[in-house]
């Protein structure tokens, strides 16, 4: 299912970035009496009444001058047009109306996007009543709200969740493809990757970094099996992310993260693994996806028989706790090993679907407790009850016990290796949960 985006525009000092934190419920994003300066992430999953949602904090770039200030609320609010399935339009009740708010409700009221009208800054009853001064925007009541001490905030996330789009089931040719998003570093050559996979030209490429500025679905079928191609722009270190072209680029390779079902992280052979390769797959797994990592342009690599086991190795030493996530080398510009790719994508797909009967699990929890049984703490006995798998896609698992937030995290651990141990999940991040019996 597609996660809805909503975007908080409004002119800058208006109580963007603290009304980003207070729908958070903590300090995301860094707050400012001086205009533009949020420096840190502006985007975060959000959920409310058992909706999920992208939170976008437009307020968050930085502007060199002031000259550049009025271009940068126009290209922030556009990006809300196109982007967002709800905007958040925030005004200063302390302020009042002014010419630059005046535009944006003329912008709103133009594209039609569903909206909802933010006073903020009314902290108390008597400052509300100037909230009813933006009925002349022509956006109908402002809901009235203080994003610094939470008054309405509830009220406003109701307003919120109503205006996102139902919950549409996907029609059934889509809802049976597996969703592949291709991810990596700028230049890593993920258009080349996607172009050698479909044998034609769908993805611009260019030896300039940063050519791919949005996430394009490419729908595609090979002997009988169906896929989407989800070819991303490539992820940056956040300092790195300082024009606004970069900052929507990062937005919708995360949003791309969202929609599918497995990732390919390409590596590039010539680097190796780089601590901007990690971050991609830790933004993956984060994300509660599966993945399969791809070390690209193999071709360029001078090697003997040896080559791909010690790089293999070096790698899986690098990521020793991810030593679970298939590896393959290959070569976009060759085609070299590129079809094997979607057999691992195959295999990885099936591992997240699959479902252990619960008399399986708990046979296989007795065994692992005989062999180690959990540390007593605080001078109380730890018992393991039983164990249910509850989800797929990601698997996830539940163990019940008599003092479930007692167990040593050591002896978490020692479960989540014992159940890779003995069911593989290639490739698949799971959950592992403790309830009270």
């Amino acid at each position: 299912m597609r996660i809805p985006t909503v975007a908080i525009i409004g002119r800058p000092n208006v109580g963007k970035s603290s009304l980003f934190n207070r729908f958070l419920r903590r300090q995301l994003a860094v707050v400012d009496a001086e205009p533009g300066i949020t420096r840190d992430r502006n985007y975060a999953l959000c959920d409310w009444s058992g909706r999920d949602f992208r939170l976008i904090d437009t307020g968050g770039l930085v502007f060199r001058t002031k000259d550049l200030l009025e271009k940068a609320i126009a290209d922030q609010t556009e990006f809300a047009f196109n982007e967002a399935d709800v905007i958040m339009f925030v005004v200063d009740v302390q302020v009042g109306p002014d010419d630059t708010d005046l535009s944006i409700a003329r912008d709103l009221q133009r594209v039609g996007k569903p909206y909802v009208l933010v006073a903020n800054k009314s902290d108390n009853d008597a400052i509300a009543l100037s909230a009813f001064d933006f009925m002349k925007l022509g956006l109908g009541e402002p809901m009235a709200i203080s994003a610094a001490n939470g008054r309405g905030i509830g009220d406003l996330l109701d307003q919120v969740v109503a205006a996102l789009p139902p919950r549409a089931q996907e029609d059934t040719e889509e809802s049976e493809r597996i969703r592949v998003a291709v991810l990596g570093r700028p230049n890593v050559g993920k258009s080349s990757f996607i172009n050698a996979l479909t044998g034609q030209p769908r993805a611009i490429v260019t030896p300039v970094a940063g050519t791919t500025r949005d996430a394009v679905d490419t729908p595609f079928d090979i002997n009988y099996r169906q896929y989407t191609l989800i070819d991303t722009a490539g992820l940056r270190r956040k300092y790195k992310v300082h024009e606004n072209v970069e900052f929507y680029t990062t937005l919708r390779t995360l949003r791309a993260i969202d929609n599918c079902d497995i990732a390919v992280v390409l590596i590039d052979a010539v680097d190796g693994l780089t601590v901007q390769d990690m971050k991609v797959i830790d933004e993956v797994l984060t994300h509660r996806r599966s993945a399969v990592l791809a070390v690209n342009k193999w071709d360029l690599i001078e090697k003997d028989s040896a080559t791909a086991d010690r790089m293999a190795k070096e790698i899986k030493e690098q990521l020793a706790r991810l030593s679970y996530l298939p590896l393959i080398f290959v070569s976009a510009l060759s085609g070299q090993r590129v079809m094997k790719v979607l057999d691992l994508v195959d295999t990885v797909y099936k591992e997240m679907h699959r479902r252990i009967d619960t008399s399986e699990l708990n046979t296989f929890l007795e065994r692992i407790v005989a062999r180690k049984h959990p540390p007593a703490r605080q001078g109380k006995y730890i018992k393991l009850n039983y164990m249910t798998q509850t989800e797929i896609a990601p698997p996830t698992f539940v163990v019940f016990s008599n003092n479930p937030t007692m167990i040593d995290k050591s002896y978490i651990s020692y479960i989540s290796n014992q159940i890779r141990r003995e069911y593989g999940f290639v490739g698949v991040p799971f959950r592992l949960k403790f309830k009270r019996k």
